[in-house]
């Protein structure tokens, strides 16, 4: 019998935050090719490795298990269903509003991670449809995606969608910065703004609502539609309810459509499927020796929900960490045991001992009532 080797690492492209806040990155990220999954081997088959195989086997199992999903989740599919219903509907004439969107959610479960994927189905179809080139020879650039820090003014916002364009001057005054970046919206026919981290913002002081009305302005004079990502946007005040503190923040939100993302819930038989059918979905991913049927879906689904409260950001975690842990222990397997080594985010640890308790009185359960 044959010493087994592993296949030579594949050079996956350097992808960040940062680096999709600029056009040449997003490039990048909607032309990247799907990462390839390492070759399954057996536990015995992995000892029979040399030094140098292993390490590189393991560190392409490591990167693979890093950077597990998107999954085409039940929360997903209706988000994607959603947007492509107000994208497609928003293409009026020049001289009507676009209607804009707020993607609010708690932290940690994937609201990022969801927009950026329709953004780059949206930015293929545009290409695919129009070309590379607009009439005039501009690059297209059907997107523009933009982050938000705590201190963002309206110049700095300006500056942002100027710098995503690789605009060489990053001087001026707000309406200059403005002005360069409505050109290049229009020479690249850019159709749909991304902004992430919203919440940043302070929306009930004066530069909050500086940029709300700006927000307004966008809607009004840019032929895009406005996306915006963030935490507890209406409870914030972007979709204030009371009308009386400022009647343009009420303009901005008839004209909004506030979409969620929330956890996953287990109350119902349809939830617990669609739990149990995403543990499933992420085991058949995992490579490790000694990974087996069932691993996730029956023998850990209710402790995955305990320690992760049905976020999927904190489930990710748990699940990269173990897969790290049983890779560089041998252990080549996800065991109550070794999960319960691993630390995740303090929110999913506090509310770990309650969530715990309702399991253990059988008040909750993942299990699947009708069998």
């Amino acid at each position: 019998m044959s010493t087994p080797t592993a296949s030579p690492p594949v050079k996956a492209p350097n992808l960040d935050n940062l680096t999709l806040s600029r056009k040449e990155g997003w490039r990048d990220f909607t032309e990247a090719h799907k990462r390839v999954c390492p070759e399954a081997l057996k536990k015995s088959q992995i000892r029979c490795l040399g030094d140098t195989a292993a390490d590189s086997y393991n560190q392409r199992r490591t990167d693979w298990h890093d950077n597990l999903g998107p999954f085409k989740t039940p929360q997903l599919a209706a988000l994607h269903d959603d947007l492509w219903d107000i994208i497609d509907s928003n293409a009026q004439d020049g001289n009507h509003a676009k209607g804009a969107v707020a993607l609010s959610g708690y932290p940690g479960l994937g609201k990022t991670t969801a927009v950026e994927t329709f953004a780059k189905d949206f930015h293929r179809r545009e290409i695919r449809r129009h070309g590379e080139f607009t009439r005039a020879g501009d690059e297209r650039w059907p997107v523009c995606r933009i982050g938000m820090t705590g201190n963002t003014s309206m110049k700095d916002f300006n500056r942002a969608m100027c710098h995503f364009y690789a605009h060489p001057g990053r001087s001026g005054s707000t309406d200059e910065l403005g002005r360069r970046a409505l050109d290049y919206v229009l020479h690249c026919e850019t159709r749909l703004l991304i902004i992430d981290d919203l919440h940043f913002l302070h929306w009930q002081h004066r530069g909050g609502i500086e940029i709300n009305n700006h927000f307004k302005y966008i809607a009004n004079d840019f032929p895009v539609t406005l996306l915006s990502i963030g935490v507890g946007l209406k409870e914030r005040g972007l979709l204030i309810e009371d009308y009386s503190y400022d009647e343009l923040l009420a303009q901005t939100a008839r004209r909004t459509t506030l979409l969620e993302m929330r956890p996953y819930e287990i109350n119902t038989e349809r939830q617990r499927r669609d739990w149990r059918n995403l543990l499933t979905t992420i085991e058949q991913r995992l490579v490790l020796g000694d990974k087996h049927r069932g691993m996730l879906a029956e023998e850990l689904s209710d402790y995955l929900f305990i320690r992760s409260t049905g976020h999927i950001g904190s489930l990710m975690d748990l699940i990269r960490r173990g897969c790290a842990r049983a890779i560089r222990t041998g252990t080549e397997s996800l065991t109550h045991k070794l999960l319960d080594t691993i630390r995740i985010d303090s929110a999913a640890e506090q509310a770990r001992r309650a969530l715990a308790g309702a399991f253990r009185t059988r008040k909750k359960t993942t299990k699947l009532q009708l069998q």
